[in-house]
């Protein structure tokens, strides 16, 4: 057992002795390995692999037994990647790529490489196929891995190529983006021609690239950029214990994911992503599925993703979740974790920019756009038909915008206004640190204002929300668009 998160390494599968004239034809040389992981296996179980000299490209594929399960017992899920002769030391450089669950083969070489591995040389040395049983049934997980590899001349790495820091914005604008979405290169279906066609069409001006576990789309997007769409570099780290969107890194940053919550080790990659110039903001964080409720907590948060897809009931969660963390912040002094939304979309039907961040940005950079986020000046909304402006003015014309604070003496008179365009049917509610104390019905053509007096003693922030008709009697309709808050009153 090696590492923090629980690991297992294997016995080591041998080419050793194999050189370029043995390996025959160019079907390349094959191993193949079986057996099986138990009931309680550790999160990373380690292949070692001895690589020759003279090796070309190696390909890799797997297979696992998926024996029947009683309701209500998981089956058996298992993922695979792979590191090179540099290791597996967690964030080391040996990564060279992961799919998930995605792919049941993949291959590498220096001038090529499956989507969601790195292409580069295929140097001597001891490899590490990387298994991780995401689920075990209880008959255990019987797996067969091939390994071939092929010999010859390595070719040539081309340079990546990487979305420049910069699009022709507006200035100081209000500036539309997703910044969770999946390609190919890990378990999306779209291509990355695909997604900037998509983005475009849903009316943004800027994307995140977010592959499970994997910086291989980084370099996907030459000639998909433009001055009307600005594409960020990230990566979706998905732990056992819960997913966080690295947004906006340096191109080429990899942040490790082989850990627990228990192990203590988030805080150091929290800083890795710092360090690279991103954010870091834990995705869906009630989300149902296996791993992916969050665990690690908020303190380390640039920004939290409440939203996530078409609206659910694990959204609501979040969202009151979100605003509960927004109650402690203003009684304490603390700073508060801003909130946005993302469509965390995959493959068809499912929606790019469903929701989708409004960021108020210097320009359409990727520091004006990060230090949007990062400071809450923004709201969500279901699609680019809907357009808010909300504000809160009193004291002597004092005025605040979206994630702002109103400075004025706790007895002073505010108003608070909203301005919606592209909501019909809908309603609006000023949300406060005491729960929601108005609602507006908007009219029917969806455009229409709100306004709502307070004072500081009685309300700490004020955020708005914007809800469909509700699809249940009793329970609150779905969103169409919230904001981040406005604070009342001095620190």
């Amino acid at each position: 057992m090696t590492g923090a998160a629980a690991a297992l390494t294997l016995s080591t599968v041998s080419f050793a002795s194999a050189a370029p004239a043995q390996a025959g034809d160019s079907d390349g040389l094959t191993r193949t390995v079986t057996g099986t992981l138990p009931a309680g296996s550790p999160d990373f179980v380690y292949l070692p692999v001895e690589v020759p000299r003279g090796v070309r490209e190696i390909h890799v594929s797997y297979s696992y037994e998926r024996p029947p399960v009683p309701a209500g017992t998981q089956g058996n899920a298992l993922d695979i990647g792979i590191f090179d002769e540099r290791g597996t030391a967690l964030g080391g450089r040996g990564f060279r790529g992961w799919s998930g669950g995605a792919r049941t083969e993949f291959f590498l070489r220096a001038d090529e490489a499956t989507p969601g591995y790195i292409p580069g040389p295929v140097r001597a040395g001891t490899w590490h196929i990387a298994l991780g049983p995401y689920t075990v049934a209880p008959q255990g997980l019987a797996y067969e891995v091939t390994i071939t590899l092929k010999f010859g001349a390595p070719g040539t790495t081309p340079r990546p190529v990487h979305p420049p820091e910069r699009a022709k914005g507006r200035g100081r604008a209000w500036y539309r983006g997703d910044c969770h979405i999946h390609s190919v290169h890990s378990d999306g279906r779209r291509t990355p021609a695909e997604i900037a066609a998509l983005a475009r069409a849903a009316g943004l001006d800027f994307i995140n690239t977010s592959e499970h576990n994997t910086h291989s789309g980084h370099r996907a997007w030459a000639g998909l950029w433009g001055d009307d769409l600005l594409i960020l570099t990230g990566e979706e780290v998905t732990t056992r214990n819960g997913h966080v969107l690295a947004i906006g890194t340096d191109p080429g940053t990899f942040v490790d994911w082989r850990y627990r919550a228990r192990d203590n080790r988030f805080g150091h990659y929290v800083r890795e992503v710092h360090r690279a110039r991103g954010l870091v903001v834990p995705a869906h964080p009630h989300a149902t599925c296996i791993g992916c409720n969050w665990k690690f907590g908020f303190a380390d948060a640039d920004a939290v993703e409440v939203w996530n897809g078409p609206y659910t009931v694990d959204d609501e969660v979040s969202l009151a979740d979100w605003d509960n963390t927004l109650v402690s912040a203003a009684r304490s002094g603390r700073p508060w974790t801003p909130a946005m939304g993302n469509s965390d979309a995959h493959r068809d039907p499912d929606p790019i920019g469903t929701p989708q961040t409004v960021v108020l940005a210097e320009d359409l950079t990727r520091d004006a756009i990060l230090a949007g986020i990062r400071a809450g000046r923004s709201y969500v909304a279901e699609s680019s038909k809907i357009s808010l402006t909300f504000t809160a003015t009193g004291g002597r014309a004092r005025h605040a915008d979206i994630g702002d604070r109103l400075r004025v003496p706790a007895d002073t008179p505010v108003t608070v206004h909203l301005t919606v365009t592209g909501a019909p049917n809908c309603t609006a509610h000023f949300i406060t640190d005491q729960g929601t104390l108005h609602t507006t019905p908007l009219p029917p053509s969806g455009t229409g204002t709100a306004e709502w007096r307070t004072t500081p003693s009685y309300a700490t922030y004020v955020r708005a929300e914007v809800r469909h008709p509700p699809v249940l009697p009793g329970l609150p309709g779905p969103l169409a668009a919230f904001t981040n808050p406005i604070f009342l009153g001095d620190d």
